[in-house]
Formats: C-alpha cells, structure tokens, sequence
C-alpha cells in the first residue's frame, strides 16, 4: 500500500510539473494573436532578431506597455535586437519623436519612462521645444547639448526615416510590435493585453529563430 501511494504522489506530482511546463511555453494562434506580414520587411539587425516598437509618447496605450516592455527590454537575448520608431500621426508629435532620437544618441533612451509621466501625470508640454530643454536640463542632462542634438542633421534624418518605415510596414495605430520584419503584434489582440506583450514577444522571437535555421 506504502509503495502505490508513494508511486500515485510522483505520478501527481509529474502531472503538476507538465502542467507548469505547458503553462510557462504558451501559444500563440497565428491570424488571432499575431499576424504574419503578406509582404516581408527587410530588417536592419544583421544576424539579430529585429523587435521594433512603433509608438508615440503621447499615446496612452504605449503609455500603459511601457510599464511591462521597458523590464522585457533589459532582459533581451544576446541575438536580439529591439528598437523604438516614433511615429507622427499629428504635427505635435513630430517633436515628441524629436526627444527619444535625441535622448537615444545622448545614451539616456533610460528616460523613457520619465517622459511618459512627464506627459500623462504631470501634464507637462513636452512637444514645446523650450519646455523640453528646461526639463532635460532638469533631468541631468546639459541643455546646450540637447538643443545642439534636437536640431541636428542625425536627428531629422532619423526622423525621415521613422516615416518611411511606419509607411513601409503599414503601421495606422500604435503601440505596433514587429518580429523581425515578418509578425506583427497588438497588445488589443491578446487575452492580457499589454502585460501579455513580453510572453508574446518571446513567443516569436522563438519562431523567428527557428525559422531562421
């Protein structure tokens, strides 16, 4: 008797191990949860895995992902490779995308997350060119070389080319996510919305690798 309850707790615990297992390698439906591009994009990640955001700091939702994205992106496999695109749907968020070009190559895109609250909580008019210098000066950074980064050739070439790629993959709402220029993923798609982003991420990024063998 001793020895079918011992082999019956094993077998129950091996059951509960599978179930975790399963839970923790979860699918996702292709054309339901993520959609395959009809038409490839090329990617700009070499041998890495391209994760592009397509986003605008003055969009709630990409507001609300940041809080599950900004602890994904610091955990990211050494073959991949994440970036931001800011898009500009209206005039005034041309200047917002301004800001992270410019953050981004003074190596402080870590204020992200600041400049989101800056925007939502604190109602502050970041897309004013002035009102940004004075809170980047605020945050650390030198002014001079703010204004100097903010109105440089690099920065509105970056911009050009934000557009084009938004153009390129048909992006009409944000936040937008795209594996390596050939899924696409929504946080409205998925049964956990945004904080199911990363699980879904993941999820392809294991595809994409796969497929790339």
């Amino acid at each position: 008797m001793f020895g079918w309850l011992k082999s019956a707790r094993w077998l129950a615990m091996g059951v509960v191990a599978v179930s975790l297992s399963a839970g923790a390698q979860q699918q996702f439906v292709e054309g339901k949860e993520f959609l395959r591009l009809k038409n490839v994009q090329p990617v700009e990640s070499g041998t890495k895995i391209e994760v592009i955001e397509f986003y605008s700091y003055a969009c709630n939702h990409c507001r609300d992902l940041e809080e599950h994205l900004g602890p994904w992106i610091k955990k990211i496999p050494a073959d991949v490779a994440f970036k931001r695109v800011p898009v500009t749907f209206q005039p005034a968020w041309a200047n917002l995308g301004k800001i992270y070009y410019t953050l981004d190559a003074l190596g402080r895109d870590d204020l992200s997350a600041k400049v989101f609250d800056s925007i939502h909580r604190a109602n502050v008019k970041l897309q004013d060119e002035k009102t940004f210098f004075e809170w980047a000066g605020n945050n650390g950074l030198d002014s001079k070389k703010v204004a100097e980064m903010w109105n440089s050739f690099s920065i509105n070439s970056k911009m050009n080319r934000a557009k084009t790629l938004a153009a390129n993959y048909q992006v009409d709402s944000v936040p937008m996510l795209f594996i390596d220029g050939k899924y696409r993923v929504q946080p409205h798609l998925l049964k956990g919305s945004h904080k199911e982003v990363p699980d879904a991420l993941n999820f392809l990024i294991s595809k994409a690798r796969s497929e790339r063998k």
